[in-house]
């Protein structure tokens, strides 16, 4: 496991490698996060967004999504995986925004995991991206980093691997590690071939060691 000053040595590397990291889902407001997000379950951010591009011209608020058949919302984004099943909780979403909030995406991240196909991922995004508030949403980029490296445990589970992200790293910089960490594991730390050889983190990462070795370099 990493000490703490390695830990540190490595979100600013993160830092350095992506300092305009964000969130890559297109959206304009809350409610179109909670969509994008919900949508992006087991796909890509890149297909979400050429899917949403359409979608958030033709439904803009809770009640667009509930006017039209369920139906003609599953082909409407039938080129995203699960999609029968994502527009099924879509519309419940929307029937419970529109019946306990009054139509307003809630700032709370229990309250946001009550809505129909909102895990605590997808609520940790909202809460961080869409209102400010300290969150680390763990995604499989993010877990597969905290890792590899060893700022985490191979046995945790996803909940374990956050409530260690948030012990470990300083809560002014949750929501902006969660956005590096993303990147890196998106762009540099692929699940699939790794860029270990150029990676900056090499000397600390027990996983980029193993992996040189298995090739012979080191």
């Amino acid at each position: 496991m990493l000490k703490k000053d390695e830990i540190r040595y490595c979100l600013d590397k993160m830092g350095e490698m992506f300092p305009e990291a964000h969130c890559e889902l297109i959206h304009s407001n809350p409610f179109e996060l909670v969509i994008a997000v919900s949508l992006s379950a087991q796909c890509t951010d890149a297909l979400v967004n050429k899917v949403t591009k359409d979608l958030f011209q033709k439904y803009k608020t809770p009640q667009d999504y509930l006017s039209v058949p369920l139906e003609e919302l599953q082909n409407d984004i039938r080129s995203i995986g699960l999609f029968r099943n994502k527009a099924k909780n879509i519309q419940k979403l929307c029937q419970m925004v529109l019946e306990k909030y009054n139509g307003e995406i809630p700032m709370d991240r229990d309250e946001l995991i009550n809505l129909s196909g909102v895990g605590r991922k997808t609520a940790n995004v909202v809460v961080s991206v869409a209102y400010n508030i300290p969150a680390i949403a763990v995604d499989t980029h993010v877990e597969r980093v905290s890792k590899r490296l060893g700022i985490c445990r191979w046995k945790d589970s996803v909940l374990e691997v956050e409530k260690t992200l948030m012990k470990k790293v300083p809560k002014d910089e949750w929501s902006v590690t969660h956005h590096r960490m993303i990147f890196f594991g998106r762009y540099h730390c692929k699940a699939q071939n790794p860029q270990c050889e150029a990676c900056p983190l090499l000397a600390l990462c027990r996983e980029g060691k193993k992996r040189m070795k298995t090739k012979g370099i080191v």
